[in-house]
C-alpha cells in the first residue's frame, strides 16, 4: 500500500486558496482513478482505489495544515508504512504557476505542513512540489498562499491537476522523471497552426500574337519618294508668232510686250 497525502486547509473559505492546491488535486485523482468515498479517519478524509497493482490510500488531513503530521502520522502507524511509501502533494513558492516538480527529502523550505510532517514520520518521504509563484515579498507570502486562486487563474489550475492525476501511475512505479515529462506535455500550451502561404493571383492566359508583332524590328520603312517631274502638267510649247519666233521673246534682243505684237521702237 501506498499512501497518498494532500495538504491543504479544511473548510469552505479555503476550497480555492492557493495554500489548498494539494486538495484540489488529491480530489481530481480520486474523480479520474473511482475511488470509493471519502470517511473520516486517522484525523482526515481517507478514500481508498486499486491503481493498477497498487493499493492507493489518499488522505487530506483535516487539522489545518500545521498540524498535518498528526492524520500522516497516525495513517503511515495504522499500516505500518515507512516514508519510502508516502507521498506528499503541496503547495510551492518556489515554482512558477504551473510547474512540479518531484523530490524525495529536504528540508521544509518554511512550509508548515510539510515541517509537522517531518516531526511524525521523519523527511525520507517523496513530495509532488505544485508551483504557485511567489508574491515577491517575503512579507507578503502568508497572505498570498491563503488567497485563493484568481478566476482567470482557474482553467491552469484544472488543467494542471487533471494532468498530475493522468500521469499518477508512472509516479507510482517509480518513474518521476517520466511522471514530470507527462504533466509538462499535458500542460503544455497547443502549438500554433503553421501559416498558409498567400494564394497567388490567377494567371493571365497568353496573349495572342498581333499582325504588329509580327513585323521585323526596326524601323518602317519610307514611301518612295516622288520625282520632281511626277505629277506635275507637262509644259505647253510656246505659240509661235509671226516669222516663226516664240511669244514673249525679244526680236532683236529686244523684251517682248504683254500683247505678244512686235516691240515698239525706242
Amino acid at each position: 500500500m501506498l499512501l497518498l497525502v494532500g495538504l491543504g486547509n479544511p473548510g469552505a473559505e479555503h476550497t480555492n486558496n492557493r495554500h489548498n492546491i494539494g486538495f484540489m488535486t488529491v480530489d481530481e485523482i480520486i474523480r479520474r482513478h473511482s475511488f470509493g468515498p471519502y470517511r473520516q479517519r486517522f484525523n482526515g478524509l481517507a478514500a481508498e482505489a486499486r491503481i493498477g497493482n497498487t493499493k492507493i490510500l489518499a488522505l487530506k488531513p483535516t487539522t489545518y495544515m500545521n498540524a498535518s503530521g498528526l492524520a500522516v502520522g497516525n495513517a503511515a502507524r495504522f499500516y505500518k508504512l515507512e516514508p519510502d511509501d508516502i507521498i506528499v502533494l503541496h503547495d510551492e513558492i518556489d515554482l512558477a504557476p504551473g510547474k512540479v516538480r518531484v523530490k524525495r527529502g529536504g528540508g521544509a523550505a518554511g512550509h508548515n505542513g510539510l515541517r509537522s510532517i517531518d516531526g511524525h514520520i521523519g523527511k525520507d518521504y517523496l513530495r509532488v512540489r505544485i508551483g504557485v509563484g511567489h508574491p515577491g515579498d517575503k512579507d507578503e507570502v502568508e497572505r498570498y498562499v491563503l488567497r485563493n486562486f484568481p478566476r482567470e487563474d482557474m482553467r491552469w489550475v484544472e488543467a494542471l491537476t487533471g494532468a498530475i492525476a493522468d500521469a499518477l501511475p508512472l509516479l507510482l512505479g517509480g518513474d518521476g522523471a517520466g511522471f514530470m515529462s507527462k504533466v509538462a506535455l499535458l500542460t503544455a500550451p497547443p502549438k500554433p497552426a503553421p501559416k498558409k502561404p498567400p494564394k497567388e493571383p490567377p494567371k493571365e492566359p497568353p496573349k495572342e500574337p498581333t499582325e504588329e508583332a509580327t513585323l521585323p524590328c526596326g524601323p518602317s520603312p519610307r514611301p518612295a519618294s516622288r520625282s520632281r517631274t511626277e505629277g506635275r502638267r507637262p509644259a505647253t510649247p510656246a505659240k509661235r508668232g509671226e516669222g516663226g519666233s516664240r511669244l514673249g521673246e525679244a526680236s532683236g534682243g529686244a523684251k517682248a510686250g504683254r500683247r505678244g505684237g512686235p516691240a515698239e521702237e525706242p
